[in-house]
């Protein structure tokens, strides 16, 4: 593979100056959306890769305008183009649907929309290098990574940076907004509390995954007020995954810092090229790419269900009264967090295990989700959107739940089914 030349530390930390924050008037929304992949038959049984790979080669023959990939465990991503409105996004990501939903039933093929296989332990389909090295990486910790790449799905939203100057739209504002409101976004939509067809103890047990995996590239950068330089140093300070070679072993020496490698210039000197590609293997629930990419909402369940976390979001992020409302009320947020990064402080934890069901976290939803609810007019959002954001409003938020109690109520009612069935025998 071509490479450039190497270059000097001063040089790559200057890189990620420029590219981590690209400030500006927030004027665009992306989203990317994953699905667990099942027969459509019988959502218990596992489908085969060679029914998966000829999905692949049939859905990528369609002319979608969202980038369309898979996940290591066969989970089918759409990642939009970055849209100028949220009902620019909206619409191109559901015209896209309206194409692979039909295509994959006709395979006998469909999509659930859960934070967390509820059926099937992890199994791998795809067998690249990167993911054969990040398998290996990942296994130094557990069986946690092995989770993370084949058993988990998400809805993760995109929104811009935002302004230079401080502010409610201020860069250094959205960022610290980002990482206290996404607490009470993973709670919200926490829809993941079943593995192989058990209770786990938790209503996002994606995010719990994520907490247990290297705390090097998974843990929040820690909070200051230069959010380029933490970054910067977050990103050079990380273990390298592996390093990329024709034969197709991409290994690392273990404990390798991108720092370390670029002092070292072993095995070979690190070019730019490289440090863009270490970025890629950063799973900080939020990731600085120019945009903000909020990583921290479960898959959805229903056609539509992606749309909600999709508005709220935008609403909460991109609307200045919104945004400040927001930032008012998630600061408080901050002591109970503590200085322990997200996902690993005690505000994402209660947010993982308990949803909306821990006080705190509720009071801060129901007063996120009005300031959303009276942002999305002034958005443009049309009435379908609206609507379906005081559905799932009234449903979930005002009541403490949030999906995952639907999954668990239905999980103990077949129980109790069960327990009445063998009583009345």
């Amino acid at each position: 593979m071509p490479v450039r030349p190497a270059v000097s530390e001063a040089e790559l930390e200057a890189h990620l100056h420029g590219i981590c924050f690209k400030t500006g008037p927030p004027r665009r929304i992306g989203v990317e959306i994953e699905w667990l992949v099942h027969d459509a038959r019988n959502p218990r049984c596992p489908v085969e890769p060679d029914r998966l790979k000829s999905a692949v080669t049939a859905l990528r023959a369609l002319p979608l305008t969202s980038l369309l990939t898979f996940e290591p465990g066969g989970q089918l991503e759409l990642s939009s183009l970055p849209a100028t409105s949220l009902t620019d996004c909206i619409e191109a990501v559901t015209a896209d649907l309206a194409q692979v939903r039909p295509a994959m039933l006709a395979m006998g093929l469909g999509l659930a929309g859960h934070g967390h296989n509820p059926w099937h332990p992890p199994r791998r389909v795809l067998t690249d290098p990167r993911y054969n090295a990040m398998e290996a990486y990942f296994d130094r910790w557990g069986s946690a990574g092995r989770s993370m790449m084949c058993a988990t799905a998400s809805v993760q939203v995109c929104v811009d940076a935002g302004h230079e100057e401080p502010g409610p739209l201020g860069y250094s504002r959205r960022w610290l907004l980002a990482h206290l409101l996404g607490a009470v976004l993973a709670a919200a939509f926490a829809n993941s509390p079943i593995s192989e067809s058990c209770p786990t103890g938790y209503r996002t047990t994606r995010q719990v995954i994520w907490s247990q995996l290297d705390p090097a590239r998974t843990l929040a950068p820690p909070p200051g007020p230069d959010p380029r330089t933490a970054w910067a140093r977050y990103v050079l300070d990380a273990p390298v995954m592996c390093i990329r070679s024709e034969d197709g072993h991409w290994e690392a020496p273990e404990g390798l810092t991108f720092r370390e490698w670029i002092r070292t210039g072993v095995p070979r000197p690190p070019t730019q090229e490289d440090l863009d590609y270490h970025v890629t293997t950063l799973f900080p629930p939020v990731r600085p790419r120019g945009h903000l990419e909020l990583r921290m909402i479960d898959a959805q369940s229903g056609d539509a269900g992606w749309i909600v976390p999709l508005a709220v979001t935008a609403a909460l992020f991109d609307d200045p009264e919104a945004t400040e409302r927001a930032y008012r009320i998630v600061k408080p947020l901050a002591e109970t967090a503590g200085s322990r990064p997200a996902p690993r402080n005690p505000l994402w934890r209660h947010a993982a295990r308990g949803a909306l069901t821990d006080p705190e976290l509720h009071t801060a939803a129901v007063a996120c989700f009005a300031a959303a609810q009276e942002a999305l007019p002034r958005l443009g959002a049309s009435l379908e959107v609206r609507a379906a954001v005081a559905e799932f409003t009234e449903r979930y938020v005002a009541r403490g739940r949030c999906p995952a109690d639907d999954h668990l109520d239905a999980l103990y009612a077949a129980e109790g089914d069960l327990i009445v069935g063998k009583d009345s025998q």
